[in-house]
């Protein structure tokens, strides 16, 4: 990985408008010069009128072949499947765990035709890079879906248990190699949740961050590392084929197809982060304009195009709107700041 929700008036007013504008102008520049030539994208100048779902413009706010992407382009297929848009266009905008996605979003005021993805990543890229963007510089729509980390080492590794890993892990804390995404990314987090929970500090963590779940585990076979911590689905392929044993799923419950995995949780350790997608309107959209994205969005997750894109990705649906989303971010926001601050990062 290259990096790390509404009330009625879903538009969250920021505390600080000086930063906000700093933030809009400084990321849009750098934005700007990211995407050179590319930005005859299909982003209007002004606000869409009347049916947004004549063109829509889905953001990700990342390189192609990533979870965001995915995502994007999945619901995307979704939309277009399922004739709920006649035009949805994917655009990617990578950077700084979403952040240069988010400050040019947020210079796109009005521009209701435009959706931005978000998750986990972008509240860590938030923290991480002390954006002066956050989410109050948007319109918070909708949490939509759920992938989890599972803790992988090689297939000949004699851990086979979380307990057996922490106890092994303690004797030897700055010993113990750990690979997953960027730094402060999800895979990140979920180590240092892991450390919290089995009384390691998460500032001994030893940890090496890669790309990606292929790059993580290229180093558990060639013993570089001990364990990894990646998105399931970037990875089941491999645990199915028996290169890597997985020792623990971070999910409520075990993952459909792979029912001799158990949590995490179920094994006495409760990892509560999870790798959240969701997506965010732009600022300043009108309460009708953010009513039909919701439409089109809550049409798109009640499909059945949709329900297939959730089972072949092993993600969860969590579907989540209005003030309970905004509430939720709120959370998020605090507890990933809070293992980022015991990381040292």
């Amino acid at each position: 990985m290259p990096q790390a929700p509404p009330p009625e008036d879903s538009t969250v007013e920021s505390s600080h408008p000086s930063r906000r504008m700093f933030g809009r102008i400084a990321y849009g520049v750098i934005a700007v010069a990211a995407i050179g030539t590319a930005t005859t994208y299909s982003v209007r100048a002004a606000s869409a009128k009347g049916d947004l779902t004549s063109n829509l413009t889905l953001i990700a706010p990342a390189g192609a072949g990533g979870g965001w992407d995915g995502f994007a382009r999945e619901t995307q297929q979704a939309m277009r499947v399922e004739a709920l848009a006649n035009n949805a266009q994917v655009v990617n905008i990578p950077g700084a765990g979403g952040t240069i996605g988010l400050g040019e979003f947020s210079t796109m005021d009005g521009q209701a035709d435009t959706l931005l993805a978000t998750g986990t990543a972008m509240v860590g890229g938030i923290a991480l890079n002390k954006s002066p963007v956050g989410f109050d510089d948007t319109t918070l729509l909708s949490r939509v879906a759920e992938d989890y980390d599972v803790l992988i080492a090689a297939a000949d590794s004699p851990h086979d248990t979380i307990d057996d890993v922490i106890s092994a892990w303690k004797k030897d804390p700055k010993g113990f190699v750990w690979t997953g995404g960027s730094a402060g990314s999800v895979d990140h987090l979920t180590i240092a949740q892991l450390a919290l929970l089995g009384k390691i500090p998460a500032s001994d963590i030893t940890y090496i961050p890669k790309s990606g779940g292929g790059e993580a585990i290229q180093t558990l076979l060639s013993g570089t590392t001990d364990f990894a911590s990646c998105g399931f689905n970037e990875v089941s392929d491999q645990i199915e084929a028996g290169r890597v044993k997985a020792i623990g799923v971070a999910a409520p419950e075990r993952i459909k197809g792979f029912d001799d995995v158990p949590t995490m949780s179920e094994q006495g350790y409760e990892v509560t982060l999870t790798n959240w997608r969701g997506w965010l309107g732009a600022p300043g959209i009108t309460k009708d304009e953010s009513a039909q994205l919701l439409e089109v969005l809550s049409k798109t997750r009640d499909s059945a195009s949709w329900k297939d894109a959730l089972d072949r990705n092993k993600w969860t649906d969590v579907w989540l709107t209005g003030d309970e989303f905004a509430e939720f971010v709120k959370e998020d926001t605090s507890r990933v700041e809070k293992l980022l601050k015991e990381l040292g990062l």
